[in-house]
């Protein structure tokens, strides 16, 4: 049996910085993965869905060299983001060579509290982090078009297979309005997608404030993207041509659309099958890995980050979560504000977000006001073409920010410089001696707050 200082499952975005963060300060760290470093984010999630995003703002740039016909060359899209994948994974897989990590492939199993089952192998160590993320969620009835090997069925699919795919569909369902629906949506429509989204809820991006979440809504549906909002889908059927017919209740009535493919786009599940976490005694349920405030299950020394422990299904929150987990395994306090977690969603324009919504201030009885930025009076944004967009802040009575969402270009990059001014505890009066470089989007955030 093989032991070290720290074993974790999962070499994803927070377990690989995790193990890297560990190793250099001098524990001994296995890392086991049973398909690809990097985990999900990198070869079926947040980088191939990016390198997409981006291509599609390339061949919405009417400035920009196209073939004759404007035919987007597809073969070429999914070259450079295998390219892209590959070049990160070399990268990850590097990191995870350097002395103090032993990098393990293969399915990971509990088979006693603190020790782990790899290739008929025994691995043991005081401290373990499981970091085995989530799968995409199906509902009912997509259930029945999963192959032997866990894979969606054609014309039927995830995000996973979406991203494989060799062709652009003629009609493209997407069920489900979140991050993942809507980024596909996006850049399949301007690969030449037909677009359909059908949504269960009366709005879309739930962790969005509803009044920046319908005017992006609004956005792309002027730019063709059709939305049945507060529709509830009930079954798929394949007709004999291979096309799947979705069939779901719109406020009542029934509606059926034909498409060429089908994006089953309706959340993420917890990915604890084959673990055998019953062997160790960790307490789990279909929401994930039950965690403290140290990321720590039931059993000491066995803590569960990201996606896995249900809390929040990003991928810096998984990062951030390692790293707190490390400190604590070394005994050093940190200052990692978990309640200030920013994220974006890579449409065109881009939505992003951190803190409170105006619902979610309402409904609590907080007392807040609200200031807004406009990108059609940014200088930047005119000049750029990107006009289109609007910054909101919700301020607290103390005039600190406890919110901000945005839609529009850049809005990732606002939000994330709104999250280190909360994050510092900045009073809106201190914000406004601070000097942003002209012209750049940053304005926004100033011109919203004089």
């Amino acid at each position: 049996m093989e032991k070290a200082d720290l074993i974790i499952i999962g070499a994803g975005p927070g377990g690989y910085r995790a193990a890297d963060y560990a190793a250099r300060a001098g524990l001994k760290v296995i890392v086991i993965e049973k398909k690809h470093a990097g985990g999900t984010c990198l070869n079926e999630g947040c980088i191939p869905t990016k390198s997409f995003a981006h291509d599609a703002v390339l061949y919405r740039n009417p400035f920009i060299p196209h073939d004759a016909d404007r035919k987007v060359d597809f073969a070429r899209i999914q070259e450079r983001k295998n390219s892209v994948i590959m070049q990160l994974r070399q990268g990850v897989e590097g990191l995870l060579s350097q002395p103090n990590i032993t990098y393990v492939k293969g399915e990971a199993r509990f088979v006693a509290e603190k020790t782990i089952e790899v290739n008929n192998q025994e691995y043991t160590a005081e401290n373990i982090i499981i970091a085995t993320g989530s799968n995409s969620k199906l509902l009912p009835f997509a259930k029945p078009f999963r192959n032997t090997d866990g894979t969606m069925q054609y014309p039927v699919v995830t995000s996973t297979e979406l991203l494989e795919t060799d062709h652009v569909p003629n009609n493209l369902v997407v069920i489900g309005a979140g991050v993942i629906g809507l980024e596909f949506a996006s850049a399949f429509e301007t690969f030449g997608s037909n677009v359909t989204v059908i949504e269960f809820l009366k709005e879309c991006l739930p962790p969005v404030d509803s009044e920046i979440a319908k005017r992006l809504r609004k956005g792309l549906e002027k730019r063709g993207i059709a939305f049945h909002m507060q529709s509830a889908v009930t079954e798929i059927t394949i007709t004999d041509d291979k096309k799947a017919c979705v069939i779901f209740n719109k406020k009542g009535e029934q509606k059926k659309l034909e498409a060429d493919m089908v994006l089953v786009a309706t959340g993420r599940e917890v990915n604890t099958s084959g673990l055998n976490l019953e062997a160790a005694g960790i307490i789990y349920d279909d929401k994930g890995i039950k965690v403290d405030s140290d990321m720590q299950t039931n059993v000491k020394g066995v803590y569960a980050i990201g996606d896995v422990n249900g809390i929040q299904m990003l991928a810096h929150a998984s990062t951030f979560q390692g790293l707190h987990v490390v400190n604590h395994i070394l005994g050093k306090n940190d200052n990692i504000h978990f309640d200030i977690m920013p994220a974006a969603i890579f449409t065109h324009p881009e939505a992003a977000c951190v803190g409170l919504t105006e619902d979610a201030c309402k409904e609590a009885g907080i007392a807040y006001t609200v200031k807004k930025g406009y990108h059609r009076s940014n200088g930047r944004a005119l000049a750029v073409g990107a006009s289109d967009g609007m910054l909101k802040l919700m301020i607290g009575s103390d005039d600190k920010i406890i919110g901000c969402h945005v839609f529009g270009s850049h809005a990732a990059d606002l939000v994330q410089e709104v999250a280190v001014l909360m994050d510092r505890d900045t009073t809106i009066e201190q914000m406004r001696e601070i000097i942003h470089i002209h012209p750049t989007m940053s304005e926004i955030l100033q011109d919203a707050i004089i």
